[in-house]
């Protein structure tokens, strides 16, 4: 039977639970349950097994009909060649399920560091732990944006609501509560007002529950019973790199059958003209490009892991190449997100304040007299305030507070917003600590910070039973709210020029790049008979104390960042909740406003239709006192003007533009789950340095993906050319099948896939942005494929002409082997780049693709030396002279594509000198 957890008290619930309401529990009980229990997940689709993964590499359509000659081979009394067919067939399967399975590897790595994570409390203190190592007994702690991590019976909250349409359908939010529901028989999910379920997503409030269900044993869990469904991680480009492997496929299978047709019409044996066309045409369709193509994008997704982007659809890879726009945050994002009070205006005075970061020590110097009205606003500041101020481990504060002031630990730091963190610093810098306010005040209700309200409200009870009300907010905001003033002990009536001459403080502090909010408090009228607060009853009649203004100065490597991106065509805007003047002071530091560029408030924005704006966007670099909804309409406009737009989000009400954006990105530390849910890429550091390493990553990931298909195409082209242009002229054939197979292995294998591990080119960032409908093959790749097969082919068959002038056709075909072989090698060195030649470029900027050359080098000449080997293969041994020659012509490709990058720079040169 089901544990009716809803009907439970608290502390019955605890007690049965076996974990503490205050410290949680221990790690090793944590662990044990873990053990017992399992982990948090539901049920998910099992992933294939390696040993299938193996297997499924011979049910490609062409390695079967390999596998039936090989069989023929047996049959005939081809021992030697049948042997060595399986033994290539075997290392192809080998090298495909190696790729394969470190792809697999690399997107399970991908999906451990995307998963989830919850604030738990254990030991006594809160930290993070992922949602899958949550247990039965562990302390939950939720705010606005969270997803609950498992089905939780809730301790205390403060005007918590709960979106359920997951599992009720039910698309209002459920408000919560914590009393028992004893001793009601029919209750349906959606009444368990004390519970909240695994899945659903907080969108008001705050809360701390115990959790009583985990994995497929929560509602979720039940309801579903079924297999999640895995997400489709192939790309757009991979999509179309399939559709042009099988168009490959058909024309590659057409012209292997032309050539089998020929060589049986020109009297070559039947067998031989099957095997060498089947051996062909293993060797010229690019079965491993989608191989290559993953592994390219999951190694390119973990360099960008190592650079703290966390790309959640592999899509976004592709798009962040294409970036034109990004839309920035300001806060943490372009600036450092600590937070300092720096001034504050309070009655008569003006207080400067001294310290450095979050460490609670700092002076105030008045430039007029310290009153009453000092301390009620440092009082104001720490209580209205859910930020936990930390020394080392140590919890100093807050709602969920479970450890008493000391002073243990290494680095003052902060738990939660830095806006707060900055107020809750400076009221500790007067002696005022939360914590101990609280032994004697009780805090009763709670309205959260909502970015369309702008401001904060939490009620207090003292001893005698009067209740205060503390409001934190936007100085224009709040000054609408308030009605009188404390100044000089007293509270007197807010006259219209004393309103004049706060605005014009606080712009005097926003024009000196300072966030400024206001700080108010009010007379709560005591409650009557089961009368509830709410937040007009808080907020109405407000006594004005004053203004703080802090800084977050900009992050010096965002600076240099945005310069990149303007080299790479790509224009930042930075989006803020300030003031316009904080917001221009702060843009002109970080370089964003130049002549030209705009800067426009939330209010404009509500006063133009879209199609102002899309005017309008094309000018601005900074918005000021925008709200989520104007993120959205941001975004669009950008997107209507043919932009490629990324956006940066971290609350709930983000979540709508980032996931409109091309390129949504998540906050990683500060990020609500809803909003990392909704984005691409998740930011594990919330630095714009970030973006822009992971927009280099995705275009380096690019470049590599053309790189290979530029290199495998012109190889394939080069050995079906081969062999057409041998049989059409009426040469005798020039490779034999086993030599074809081999070929394959050697130049197919591990030189592609260190192409795929390529470095970034030093100039990608100062290019322009690629159109994301750009065919893979523009910029003449096509023809420069044909091109380059055409060319391996016609200097193969000159190497085979020479070798059958200077001895028998084993001798020639030997000759004609290396050569082709020897072009592959040395030509996928110039693959490195399409803009620069293998000079500029260098030979040693990749050490695993000289590795591979080298390797597959030594493989080749292993089947030309070793003696057991020459018959299989078909090769006799090679004199200095025979090698001068194959090099010779093998070497041909780099030296034309030098001598052409010289002429057309030579060319470029001259045409800027005329124009000069």
């Amino acid at each position: 039977m089901t544990t009716r957890w809803f009907e439970m008290g608290r502390q019955e619930v605890i007690e049965k639970l076996g974990t503490c309401a205050e410290k949680g529990l221990d790690e090793q009980s944590a662990k044990e349950r873990l053990e017992q229990y399992g982990p948090n997940k539901l049920a998910s689709a099992g992933r294939t097994p390696p040993w299938l993964m193996f297997v499924n590499q011979f049910k490609d359509f062409m390695v079967l009909i390999l596998l039936a000659a090989t069989l023929v081979s047996g049959l005939l009394g081809e021992w030697a060649d049948a042997i060595t067919i399986m033994i290539i067939v075997v290392i192809n399967a080998i090298l495909g399920f190696v790729q394969e399975f470190r792809a697999e590897k690399s997107m399970e790595a991908l999906r451990a560091l995307t998963a989830p994570e919850a604030r738990a409390i254990r030991n006594g203190l809160e930290r993070k732990v992922r949602a899958s190592d949550i247990v039965p007994g562990d302390i939950v702690l939720l705010d606005t944006g969270d997803k609950v991590p498992a089905d939780l019976r809730l301790l205390s909250l403060s005007n918590l609501e709960v979106e359920e349409s997951a599992l009720t359908g039910e698309s209002n939010p459920v408000k919560k509560r914590v009393a028992n529901m004893a001793g009601q028989e029919e209750v349906s999910l959606g009444d368990t007002r004390n519970m909240a379920y695994m899945g659903t997503v907080v969108v008001r409030g705050r809360a701390k529950g115990v959790v009583v269900s985990t994995g497929m044993h929560t509602e979720m869990g039940h309801i579903t019973k079924m297999i999640q469904e895995a997400e489709d991680d192939q790309t757009p480009l991979q999509r179309r790199l399939e559709h042009l492997g099988k168009s490959l496929v058909i024309f590659c299978l057409g012209v292997c059958a032309l050539v089998v047709v020929l060589g049986i019409w020109r009297g070559e044996p039947m067998y031989h003209m099957f095997l060498a066309g089947v051996s062909l045409a293993v060797a010229a369709i690019p079965e491993g490009l989608p191989a290559i193509v993953t592994i390219a994008l999951a190694i390119g997704v973990q360099r960008m892991i190592r650079r703290n982007a966390i790309i959640r659809r592999l899509p976004a890879v592709e798009t962040l190449g294409c970036a034109t726009v990004i839309c920035s945050d300001k806060t943490g994002t372009l600036t450092e997100n600590q937070m300092t009070v720096r001034s504050v205006m309070v009655g008569n005075s003006t207080v400067r304040i001294t310290g450095e970061g979050y460490d609670p020590k700092g002076e105030f110097h008045f430039d007029g007299s310290k009153g009453s009205e000092f301390n009620k606003l440092l009082k104001c500041a720490a209580l209205c305030n859910n930020a936990v101020l930390t020394k080392g481990e140590v919890s100093v504060g807050g709602m969920f507070r479970n450890l008493k002031t000391g002073n243990l630990g290494r680095i003052w730091g902060v738990n939660g917003d830095p806006t707060e963190g900055a107020l809750m610093v400076l009221a500790a810098k007067g002696k005022i600590w939360r914590n101990e306010l609280e032994k004697k005040e009780n805090r009763l209700f709670e309205a959260p910070f909502d970015s369309d309200r702008k401001r904060m409200s939490v009620v207090y009870q003292d001893a005698s039973g009067s209740l205060t009300g503390y409001v934190k907010g936007a100085p224009d905001v709040m000054l609408e709210l308030c009605t009188h003033i404390y100044r000089d002990g007293r509270v007197v009536p807010l006259s219209g020029s004393a309103k004049e001459e706060i605005l014009k403080r606080n712009s005097e502090m926003a024009r000196d790049a300072l966030r400024v909010l206001a700080l108010a408090y009010s007379e709560v009228s005591p409650l009557k008979p089961g009368e509830e607060l709410t937040e007009e009853a808080v907020e109405k009649d407000l006594v004005f104390l004053g203004l703080a203004g802090m800084i977050d100065p900009p992050r010096p490597a965002a600076i240099q960042a945005i310069q990149t991106c303007r080299r790479a065509g790509i224009r930042t805007v930075m989006i803020t909740g300030d003031h316009q003047l904080t917001a221009q002071a702060v843009g002109k530091e970080l370089g964003l406003i130049t002549s030209g560029s705009k800067v426009l408030t939330g209010a404009q924005l509500d006063k133009m239709d879209d199609q102002e704006l899309q005017l309008e966007a094309e000018k601005a670099s900074v918005y000021a006192r925008v709200t989520p909804k104007h993120k959205l309409r941001i975004v669009r406009a950008l997107k209507r003007n043919g932009h490629v737009v990324a956006m940066t989000g971290d609350g709930v009400n983000d979540a709508p533009a980032v996931k409109e954006a091309d390129i949504g990105i998540a906050m990683g530390k500060s990020g609500t789950d809803v909003t990392k849910e909704a984005s691409a890429m998740v930011l594990a550091d919330d630095n714009f340095k970030t973006i822009a390493a992971a927009i280099e990553e995705g275009r380096a990931i690019y470049n590599n993906i053309r790189k290979f298909i530029r290199y495998l195409l012109s190889c394939n082209v080069g050995e079906v050319l081969v062999m057409f242009l041998a049989v059409l002229m009426g040469m005798p054939l020039p490779l034999v099948p086993i030599q074809i197979l081999w070929m394959n292995l050697v130049t197919d294998g591990l030189p592609a896939m260190a192409l795929g591990v390529d470095p970034a080119e030093k100039d990608i960032m100062y290019r322009r942005p690629r159109d994301p409908q750009e065919s893979v093959f523009s910029d003449g790749l096509s023809w420069r494929i044909l091109g380059t097969g055409t060319l391996f082919a016609i200097g193969t068959l000159m190497a085979f002409a020479l070798g059958l002038m200077l001895g028998p056709v084993e001798l020639a075909r030997t000759m004609a082997f290396n050569t082709l072989v020897f072009f592959q090698l040395f030509f996928v060195f110039s693959c490195r780049s399409e803009r620069h030649s293998i000079l500029e470029v260098g030979l040693f900027g990749n050490p695993q693709l000289v590795l591979a050359v080298m390797i597959s080098a030594a493989l080749q000449l292993s089947v030309n030396y070793i003696g057991f080997l020459q018959p299989i293969f078909q090769t006799v041994p090679l004199e200095l002279k025979h090698w001068v020659i194959i090099i010779s012509i093998a070497l041909v490709p780099q030296v034309l594509g030098v001598t052409f990058k010289a002429i057309k720079d030579r060319a470029k040169e001259k045409i800027m000198y005329i124009r000069a």
